[in-house]
């Protein structure tokens, strides 16, 4: 069974960096799967944020630039590197991860991610 357990998640100010981290258990191989942040606030649908499969990253254009996804197979940790935020930002953040997909466009919908952890919350104040 695959789990996934966030860390990191803080009260900040807008403008300030926030370094979040989702230690991923029972993969059987890091290269056959994708691992992925997606963001939810209340009442709203879980929205894609980033993701990264085998060396190719994607982002959502609201977080271009200023958020990057990194991953340690050693440590088994994904990473989200979140700069430069705004209140808008503020959501609960949750780590996934899939099976890789043919399709990119694919990695952007949370109803295709297999595993997610329970999520860390992010508040950002302006």
């Amino acid at each position: 069974q695959v789990q996934l357990v966030e860390s990191g998640g803080a009260l900040v100010q807008a403008g300030d960096s926030l370094k979040l981290s989702c230690t991923v258990s029972e993969l059987t191989s890091h290269y056959d799967y994708a691992v992925g942040w997606f963001r939810q606030t209340p009442g709203k649908e879980r929205d894609f944020v980033t993701a990264q499969a085998w060396n190719d990253r994607y982002y959502a254009d609201s977080v271009a630039g200023r958020f990057t996804i990194s991953r340690d197979n050693v440590k088994n940790t994904v990473y989200l590197q979140m700069n430069s935020l705004k209140p808008e930002d503020t959501a609960i953040y949750y780590c996934a991860a899939t099976p890789l997909f043919s399709a990119s466009d694919d990695y952007h919908r949370a109803t295709r991610w297999t595993y997610w952890g329970q999520g860390t919350q992010v508040t950002v104040s302006s």
